[in-house]
């Protein structure tokens, strides 16, 4: 076998073998047994190693159907451990526990300001880290000013754009009601349901040449390549399902021996360690230089969840209760959503001109890192009572600078918001029509 085929198999067994010790442990039981640092460790590995499969995974599919659908595949995978974690605090809320409501809204909620403020400014500045370090990323666009070096993203995303833009105008709602019911289930699962549709009837793009494991399995026949993508979809998402949440509750209770506050850790340790799959594999994306590729990826992720996992909670909610119900959660928790509807509101505001520069991504960043940190320090200087009416307040102003700063920039890029709708407009036309023309035939 010649080295040029051997070296990808090698990276494809050697993403195999991280994954191993979990599984095995997990298959026989043993993980039971495991102490706390041993189940992060041991999971923590597997999740890294199923990271690697299922980025190779959707490259490889790629070749065979439209880049956006593989993509979006690729992002329900990574995040569905955050799925089964707010499904079972829903599922508990109709068992009759009142609180877990409120955990189901703040898992969501620090899951979704997670993947921005984190996730969005984190890929775009380890970007333009790469393109200084290896100068390779043709999506890395420098200026004279380095906080006004940006990536510039595919105008592909405009869709997503759009249909996050619809999510999140809508998410503003949502507290009105005191609770999440069915109407948030119809329109938020009927956005991303209504998306799927419109991207899998897309035509297969002309993919970029792949290096690594995805040419390997690329270079493959037909039914070679589908068995391929379909193991390695499988394989990394039992593993994603099975070793996360393990991972997730070992660091949350590394964090209660040391302190940390059982509420604090459910609404931001735990949907960091949920989200792990998603920032590796946007992270592996960026290290090859596809830059775009890794924040259609995220983009793709913000949509299912900011529609899918808020509008799937009612539904798990009555099941449990055994009858149609509303999710009813409190006054934190509905600043909460608005608050996370605001951080949407003002980095879609900056991704609309399909770029996001170095001084965006810091803004970004910096804007949640100082909240989370500031309702720690009530956390854990004041009395609970207090420290949740000033955390309540806190979140009040951070959604007013978020939406003030949104307001200022959409004002100055109106030109862009009729780009978006007119590209968004454009890909919906040609979907259904390609769909007329199959009907047709």
């Amino acid at each position: 076998m010649s080295s040029r085929l051997r070296s990808p198999l090698v990276a494809l067994f050697g993403g195999v073998a991280l994954t191993l010790p979990w599984i095995l442990s997990w298959l026989t039981g043993v993980n039971e047994s495991f102490g706390t640092l041993t189940t992060v460790a041991v999971s923590g590995v597997a999740v890294l190693g199923a990271s690697f499969l299922l980025a190779w995974g959707a490259e490889t599919a790629e070749k065979d159907v439209p880049r956006a659908f593989a993509i979006a595949v690729l992002a329900v995978l990574a995040v569905a451990p955050e799925y089964a974690v707010d499904a079972l605090y829903a599922w508990q809320a109709g068992q009759g526990d009142a609180q877990a409501a409120n955990l189901a809204v703040a898992n969501m909620t620090g899951a979704n300001r997670i993947l921005i403020g984190i996730g969005w400014s984190g890929i775009a500045l380890f970007s333009i880290y790469q393109a200084y370090a290896r100068g390779d990323d043709p999506n890395v666009v420098t200026t004279d000013n380095a906080l006004g070096d940006y990536v510039s993203l595919d105008r592909d995303i405009a869709l997503e754009i759009a249909f996050l833009f619809a999510a999140t105008v809508f998410a503003f709602f949502v507290p009105l009601g005191g609770g999440i019911g069915g109407i948030d289930t119809l329109v938020l699962v009927g956005l991303y349901v209504a998306y799927i549709l419109v991207i899998i009837r897309g035509d297969v793009e002309e993919i970029e040449e792949q290096v690594g494991v995805p040419a390997y399995l690329q270079s493959k026949p037909f039914g070679v390549r589908a068995t391929s993508v379909l193991a390695l979809f499988g394989y990394s998402g039992l593993l994603i399902f099975t070793a996360v949440e393990p991972f997730a509750h070992g660091l949350e209770d590394l964090g209660l021996q040391y302190g940390i506050p059982e509420f604090f850790m459910i609404q931001w340790i735990a949907p960091l360690a949920s989200e792990s799959p998603e920032l590796i594999v946007t992270a592996y994306l960026v290290n090859k230089a596809r830059a775009t590729a890794a924040f259609n990826a995220l983009i793709s992720s913000k949509l299912n969840q900011w529609t899918l996992l808020i509008g799937t909670l009612a539904v798990v909610y009555s099941i449990s209760l055994g009858q149609y119900g509303v999710l009813m959660f409190d006054e934190k928790q509905a600043a909460e959503i608005w608050i996370t509807a605001a951080q949407s509101f003002f980095a879609l505001a900056i991704l609309v001109n399909f770029q996001i520069s170095v001084r965006e991504s810091l803004v970004l960043l910096v804007l949640f890192l100082s909240q989370v940190v500031t309702e720690f320090y009530f956390i854990r200087t004041m009395t609970e009572a207090a420290a949740e009416a000033n955390s309540i307040l806190l979140l009040e102003a951070y959604t007013v600078l978020y939406l003030v700063l949104t307001v200022g920039l959409l004002a100055t890029r109106r030109d862009e918001m009729r780009t978006i709708a007119s590209l968004s407009g454009r890909t919906i036309r040609d979907a259904v029509g390609g769909e007329s023309e199959r009907s047709a035939d």
